[in-house]
């Protein structure tokens, strides 16, 4: 597996809305871009610090993987996602490492990225994210 680089952390989050004007007002940061990702069942909203994305993560509805996130552990850190080279080798090697995976096939997440889930059972509690951007 190729990891280049920290793509970004997410942040679950009860309400965009207060949790972007804490990012803006309090940290300073400008947050450059809000989107829904329907079949994920949430909005994202996403700030740059260096190199480094966060993206904050509210659920659109209650049955989605954030609700669920939110309604057993609370806000915050959701996930750490990965970039990598060629999502569908990283996948099948974690795979020949035992790692368990959420995706079996790399589906599109925020911002247009190709993206695939680990199971945090199997990466030491933490829900791994590997994205892949296949626009540059």
């Amino acid at each position: 597996m190729e990891t280049t680089h920290i793509e970004h952390i997410g942040i679950a989050v009860k309400s965009l809305e207060e949790s972007i004007r804490f990012y803006e007002d309090v940290l300073g940061l400008k947050c450059y871009n809000i989107e829904e990702v329907a079949d994920q069942k949430v909005r994202t909203a996403f700030f740059m610090v260096g190199q480094t994305k966060i993206e904050l993560l509210e659920s659109t509805a209650g049955d989605g993987p954030v609700a669920r996130f939110l309604e057993k552990r609370g806000e915050g850190i959701h996930h750490i996602a990965f970039a990598v080279k060629g999502i569908e080798d990283a996948l099948e090697h974690a795979h020949k490492m035992g790692v368990h995976t959420i995706d079996k096939q790399p589906r599109k997440g925020a911002e247009g990225l190709d993206i695939a889930f680990l199971h945090p059972k199997s990466t030491f509690g933490v829900l791994t994210e590997l994205c892949e951007d296949r626009s540059k």
